[in-house]
């Protein structure tokens, strides 16, 4: 007989496959009083609700051939069929389907809001795939929950498709994160107001068939330590430990203080990633912050262009909460909420030792996102002054407008002394620009400085080169999906002609590989002017 996760080959059509039997999502509390809208609902992690699957002309907009044979155990050719389709949009479940809605609050823009919830995602099952990990698999933009509140439950297809792309890319470049597997697309509507200007109009829906491996989150805790549900609290917290995080036993009495320190370091390792690639998640709410320090709920987030560390992508933010320069400071200020949520279960011994954690933080969090930035500019090991030398770096990029991305990979295309001046230093067109700096030739004096400080280590000064375009190159990608691309993207989707963004989706697929065809097609050019201009509205 054939346990879960045994089964090597991949499967074809639906009928083959199947959710686990035994989700472990049905431990916790469930309100079985689905279909009705709840202001306040108590003492609960979960409401069983039932998708509302789209209707009219389903279609294949783009999937992950990863995260199918990866993690689903899906042939790629199963996104050939029409039960795939059904499946995706919420006409068909599979076989162990228990669909719910979570439950959970959050703090947005810096205050508590309440109770929030899956207001339009559904948790249809688990899967255990091949290699035995457990997979919670999601439909978003499948319909009304109790959580909806005054919303719709329908995601739009822009929305959809930036979610997809951000997650693959994100999964390419190295980054924690969830993962989106498939989206389908729909000739229903629904009216969106894009940037909250009074112009609202109707939009294409979509449905994203999306991965992780929790979708707990911050405000999961937040909402019962809020309402004094101190039971469920210690039930759920308990579950997390004994389901993700295997290294801490249920029987230690400082569990939650060891859950809390590895939530927290978890969270920072994650935004030093983040501040590495000029990431803006833009809407960091504690809603919106993974149990396990993976990148979730994508919205209006961007990649930074021409360098600016108050970088927004959000158009609602207009005080710049979220800049990419802050986002460190919020991370640590949602941790903070964390905190405040554990501490019911906590002694009072126990509490002064996480207050001694939470001032750790901010030197643990800078130290990482230094060290994130020496690996990027070809430095091992931290020696004094080094921090400066990345502060002067970001300094003069922002002064230039010289872009994050392309600088960094250009620093790895030339040699020192090849980036003063000559025809090597006209074709890195980033560079280029930089080097207009005044204190550009200071500062590469410096670089080379300590460059040498380094190869000193070496067994010579050739292999060391070598060696530190290597390790630049795995760390500074040629490419990421900036927000123009997306836009063409999208523009074009929205009138079916997904051909730009399969091809996106490919490419990020390499992203720390040059690629010819998409240095042909302009990935790797100066962005175009109405490009810096470009925002993300939080209507999706």
């Amino acid at each position: 007989m054939k346990m879960e996760g045994e089964s090597t080959s991949l499967k074809e059509n639906l009928n083959e496959w199947r959710f686990s039997l035994h989700p472990k999502y049905i431990l916790l509390p469930i309100d079985e009083n689905h279909d009705q809208v709840k202001n306040n609902v108590k003492n609960v992690i979960y409401s069983e609700v039932t998708p509302h699957p789209l209707e009219k002309n389903l279609r294949l907009v783009c999937f992950s051939e990863d995260a199918l044979t990866n993690i689903l155990d899906m042939s790629p050719e199963i996104v050939n069929t029409g039960e795939f389709l059904e499946f995706v949009g919420g006409r068909r479940l599979p076989c162990g389907s228990l669909p719910v809605a979570h439950r959970y609050g959050g703090h947005q823009y810096g205050l508590w809001v309440g109770q929030l919830g899956d207001g339009r995602a559904h948790l249809i099952g688990e899967y255990v795939n091949r290699l035995c990990e457990r997979w919670q698999v999601q439909l978003k933009g499948s319909g009304l929950t109790p959580y909806s509140r005054l919303y719709d439950g329908r995601c739009v297809l822009r929305a959809a498709i930036r979610e997809m792309v951000a997650s693959e890319a994100m999964f390419h470049l190295g980054v924690p994160t969830t993962r989106t597997a498939a989206v389908v697309a729909s000739d229903d509507t629904v009216v969106r107001d894009l940037y909250y200007s009074g112009n609202p109009h109707r939009e294409k829906t979509a449905i994203l068939l999306r991965l992780s491996q929790s979708w707990f989150r911050f405000g999961s805790l937040e909402i019962l330590a809020k309402g004094g549900e101190l039971a469920i609290l210690k039930q759920l917290t308990d579950f997390i430990i004994k389901e993700h995080f295997p290294d801490i036993h249920l029987s230690d009495e400082n569990r939650f203080i060891r859950l809390f320190s590895e939530m927290a370091h978890r969270s920072l390792d994650l935004v030093a990633k983040w501040q590495g690639l000029g990431f803006t998640h833009g809407l960091l709410n504690t809603d919106n912050m993974s149990i396990l320090g993976v990148t979730m709920d994508y919205g209006p987030f961007g990649f930074v262009d021409s360098y600016d560390g108050g970088f927004v992508s959000n158009s609602s933010d207009g005080e710049g909460r979220y800049s990419l320069s802050k986002q460190p400071d919020i991370v640590v200020w949602n941790i903070g909420q964390l905190a405040n949520a554990l501490k019911p279960l906590l002694s009072s011994s126990q509490q002064v030792h996480m207050t001694h954690i939470l001032k750790t933080l901010d030197t643990y969090c800078k130290n990482k996102i230094l060290e994130t930035f020496l690996m990027k500019i070809g430095l091992k090991k931290e020696r004094w002054g080094d921090e400066e030398l990345v502060e002067k770096l970001l300094d003069m990029m922002q002064h230039t407008g010289a872009d994050f991305t392309t600088t960094f990979r250009q620093l790895s295309e030339l040699e020192p002394h090849e980036m003063v001046t000559g025809s090597k230093l006209e074709e890195k067109w980033s560079l280029k620009r930089l080097s207009s700096h005044s204190s550009w030739g200071c500062w590469l004096d410096q670089y080379r400085e300590r460059l040498d400080k380094e190869s000193v280590d070496s067994s010579s000064s050739c292999v060391f080169s070598v060696e530190r375009v290597r390790r630049m190159r795995l760390v500074n990608p040629a490419y990421v999906p900036r927000t123009w691309l997306i836009q063409e993207a999208i523009q074009d989707a929205e009138r079916d002609d997904f051909t730009k963004l399969r091809f996106l989706l490919q490419v990020i697929q390499n992203p720390y590989e040059v690629q010819p065809e998409a240095e042909a097609r302009g990935f790797s050019n100066q962005p175009p002017q109405w490009a810096y201009a470009l925002k993300i509205s939080c209507s999706s």
